[in-house]
């Protein structure tokens, strides 16, 4: 083989290397800049904050912090000997009431069967309105006495989701009012992925996408589909001023950072051994797979 053909091959060969490498880079650099994928991401779930429907001491704690519930578990119970007493006097009220309705209804019945001659008209007005009021009065009876039940029946705090019960606080003896937070449960059914992508990767993010979320300390990847993506995020350089205007900070910079903005993932098959709010995740998003992305929905 001649000297000029083994420098042929050798330049060849380098040029072949060389513009591999240049093919390899953009590549590298298109996926890493263009595609839709980010490691800003969150896994997210709904937290039920439950307080007390009554006022009182609490009597009872029946869960324990971290504690798995379901739903319709009783989570705390209020004393309940106030409202046992309210109770028992609505329902002797009602009792009462009622007696008094048919004495009302038996007077107005004889009356009415007597003559004009032995009674007016008017005593048997009064003898229907009587009856009348004390109708009125029963029913406000019994409206106390099924607020009385549903007093009681809410001294007892129940879990209204499946979930778990987190940084519990609440001890036996601590005084609860209504409109207070005291129990907080992490949804289980609600879990998922909120990944935060540059702007500049949305156009090629469609809701129904297929997405690859993968926990820094779960092993396995995850799947789930794009769920939607926010249409607004809090512009922090324009707030109204004063006067009712914008109010906007001069920028120096000369670099312009995209914003990012969330997309809501939504899990498959989320193992319930992985999943706690607030794990950071990686989201990588498969454009173009809607159609399979809606047949496995």
């Amino acid at each position: 083989m001649s000297a000029w053909l083994k420098r042929g091959l050798r330049v060849a060969l380098t040029l072949a290397v060389v513009a591999g490498g240049v093919v390899a880079g953009v590549y590298v650099w298109r996926s890493y800049v263009d595609d839709p994928w980010t490691r800003d991401g969150r896994v997210r779930a709904d937290i039920v904050r439950l307080g007390p429907d009554v006022s009182g001491p609490v009597t009872e704690v029946r869960v324990i912090d971290n504690q798995i519930v379901k739903k319709g578990d009783v989570l705390f119970v209020v004393d309940q000997e106030r409202f046992r007493l309210a109770l028992e006097l609505a329902r002797a009220t009602e009792e009462g009431r009622t007696s008094d309705l048919d004495q009302k209804r038996r007077e107005a019945a004889r009356r009415e069967k007597l003559s004009t001659a032995a009674v007016s008209e008017e005593v048997r007005e009064q003898a229907r309105a009587a009856v009348e009021t004390a109708e009125a009065a029963l029913a406000q009876a019994v409206a106390n006495r099924k607020t009385a039940e549903l007093n009681l029946a809410r001294t007892e705090v129940r879990a209204p989701v499946n979930g778990h019960v987190t940084n519990l606080l609440l001890r036996p003896g601590d005084y609860v009012s209504p409109g207070n937070a005291v129990v907080a449960i992490v949804d289980s059914d609600s879990f998922y992925v909120s990944g935060y992508f540059e702007e500049t990767k949305l156009r090629s993010i469609r809701p129904g996408d297929r997405a690859i979320v993968r926990l820094m300390g779960y092993s396995q990847d995850l799947t789930g589909h794009v769920q939607s993506v926010a249409r607004a995020i809090v512009d922090r350089d324009n707030q109204s001023g004063d006067a009712l205007i914008a109010n906007v900070n001069p920028s120096f910079s000369w670099v312009r950072l995209a914003q990012r903005v969330p997309v809501r993932i939504r899990l498959d098959q989320p193992p319930e051994e992985a999943m706690t709010a607030g794990l950071t995740a990686t989201v990588v998003i498969e454009p173009n797979t809607r159609a399979e992305g809606r047949a496995g929905r």
